[in-house]
């Protein structure tokens, strides 16, 4: 639960450089301190979210937003992220007949499969600088609040099927707390804590809507603001693969019957909370 701020500053730098224009227009909005004027990032990444009217094909609500369609170009278009995207879908059906029975289990939306794809792209294995492992990427502390034994000779973030198992029960409390998968989501990237408390500060109540995810986005961490609009352009892409120009995978990836204790490939997470293995921001 560590992976994106590497992630994400190389795009950033690439993607200002396209909208330069825009930045021109916006530095002169840029807020002194106290000011309710709008920011740059305001300007470039409008909070604007909007739920299309029919998503069939859904469990997690899919909102229009222009991050979203951020990520969805660099997944499709950029070429070294394009691959490594491919290999999540071809890792994709060697995991997914698990964590799908688990999340029907739970009565919990299947889409949250996407959330597992951008913490570690479907590696068992991943690791972070940040010293989050595993296919959900848990840090030690969590992991073993929700059951996992982690130590020096035995880490089970890396057994797919406990993990896995830790990972929606925390999910489930994060959303019991907050009422929305959306802010539940973004308190597995950054903390309960400070989602939490963002939410008091800005709507009077911890518990809110997906909307309250875009509307609080300013006041979470970089990696976090993403985080949402990653899973959502994740699934939108692994729905409908072709329409990106990627492949679909529908054949599990062979894997020895000790799967849990090698890695799938020898990826290992970024610094941050989201996606393997290579640096690209919106």
């Amino acid at each position: 639960m560590n992976r994106s701020k590497w992630f994400i500053k190389s795009t950033l730098r690439r993607n200002l450089g396209l909208v330069g224009t825009a930045v021109l227009a916006a530095v002169y909005t840029v807020p002194r301190v106290g000011s309710d004027t709008q920011s740059i990032q305001g300007v470039l990444f409008p909070v604007v979210a909007t739920q299309p009217e029919n998503t069939p094909g859904w469990d997690l609500s899919n909102l229009d937003n222009a991050r979203v369609d951020s990520w969805i170009r660099i997944f499709s278009t950029n070429p070294k992220v394009k691959s490594r995207f491919q290999l999540w879908l071809d890792r994709k059906p060697t995991y997914e007949p698990m964590i799908s029975e688990k999340l029907e289990e739970h009565a919990m939306p299947q889409d949250l499969i996407y959330l597992a794809m951008i913490e570690s792209g479907f590696n068992p294995k991943a690791k972070s600088p940040a010293k989050a492992g595993g296919l959900w990427q848990f840090v030690s502390e969590t992991g073993k609040r929700y059951g996992l034994t982690v130590n020096k000779k035995v880490d089970e973030r890396n057994h797919p099927d406990k993990a896995t198992d830790a990972a929606l029960s925390y999910l489930s409390d994060l959303h019991d707390r907050f009422g929305s998968w959306y802010l539940a989501a973004a308190a597995y990237n950054t903390g309960e804590n400070r989602v939490g408390r963002i939410m008091r500060e800005m709507t009077g109540s911890e518990r809110g809507t997906d909307a309250d995810y875009y509307k609080i986005a300013n006041r979470l961490p970089r990696e976090t603001q993403d985080y949402v609009p990653m899973i959502i352009a994740a699934g939108r892409i692994s729905k409908d693969p072709a329409k990106y120009g990627f492949n679909q995978s529908a054949t599990p990836l062979t894997l020895a019957p000790a799967f849990a204790s090698a890695p799938l490939l020898a990826d290992t997470a970024p610094t941050n909370r989201t996606t393997s293995g290579f640096t690209v921001t919106p």
